[in-house]
């Protein structure tokens, strides 16, 4: 397997074992992460990011496609809970999410992580079938502004 696939691997294996840190060192500094929520520049919000949901109950199955010096594909599905929180109690809804992880490197790291997936499948899981799914399935800026209000608050509540 190329090195580019092995980093692949040490990403999303850090991942189901819930390992920010180790997931951390998979990036370049100057790397943009993209997927239907959130927009990320810099090693440091991908860090954050990945701190957030590795403290979750996340599950990850996963398959490196290809890789190469340039470029990398990865099949993966995610199985977490959205929603979920402890004050005020609300149990949170199970979501079995499939992506297709798109990566370009740069130095051994990945420079860019692109994640796609089917809004509607994800809304329809996470949210049920109310007005809030219709227009998170539709509406980017919605999920961002929602994934990304959560993400600050994290950062904030859980200080390193």
């Amino acid at each position: 397997m190329h090195a580019n696939g092995i980093l692949l691997k040490r990403l999303f294996t850090a991942l189901g074992e819930h390992d920010h840190l180790a997931m951390a060192s998979c990036y370049h500094p100057k790397a943009r992460f993209r997927d239907i929520a959130f927009n990320l520049r810099g090693a440091d919000e991908i860090y954050d990011m990945w701190r957030m949901i590795c403290s979750g109950d996340i599950e990850v199955e996963f398959e490196v496609l290809e890789a190469d010096d340039r470029a990398g594909r990865v099949r993966l599905v995610d199985t977490y809970t959205f929603g979920a929180s402890k004050d005020p109690p609300k149990p949170g809804r199970r979501v079995r999410n499939a992506i297709d992880s798109r990566f370009q490197f740069e130095d051994g790291l990945i420079v860019r992580h692109e994640d796609d997936c089917d809004a509607k499948v994800w809304a329809k899981q996470a949210m049920g079938d109310g007005v809030g799914a219709f227009l998170a399935s539709r509406i980017r800026l919605m999920r961002s502004l929602v994934a990304n209000a959560k993400l600050t608050k994290f950062v904030r509540t859980n200080p390193e």
